[in-house]
């Protein structure tokens, strides 16, 4: 099986957060699945810590050097994903979120997710 994390998923599971259950966490961690981290998730974390909006234990530098050494998978945006963008139905508007969707469709991966407006997507997911 193969899942890609939400941003919010990413910041709960490296700041070890009690949002994130001991359940999901287990399945971020088992050796025989492959976990991706989409680049639009690295690039929504460092707008936000720049804008304020978000506050993290750790630096971005050690955010990026903890996701090198967990050795996890980072997609980066390739054309089929923006026409896959272009198609999607507009039910939430955040680019972000629309853009892990559409890499997450285009791939055949499980979003790892809470968020409601990605669960009214049909995209597979597991919370």
């Amino acid at each position: 099986m193969k899942y890609v994390l939400d941003t919010h998923t990413v910041i709960w599971y490296f700041e070890d957060s009690p949002e994130l259950s001991s359940r999901i966490a287990e399945l971020i961690d088992n050796p025989e699945i492959s976990v991706y981290i989409c680049s639009v998730s690295l690039w929504e974390i460092a707008i936000k810590m720049n804008l304020g909006k978000l506050k993290l234990k750790m630096t971005l530098e050690e955010l990026l050097d903890n996701i090198k050494n967990r050795d996890f998978n980072i997609i980066q945006i390739e054309d089929e994903y923006l026409h896959i963008l272009s198609r999607l139905p507009y039910i939430h508007k955040d680019p972000f979120d629309r853009m892990i969707i559409s890499s997450a469709i285009a791939e055949g991966l499980t979003i790892i997710t809470i968020d409601e407006n990605i669960q009214k997507y049909d995209v597979p997911q597991v919370w």
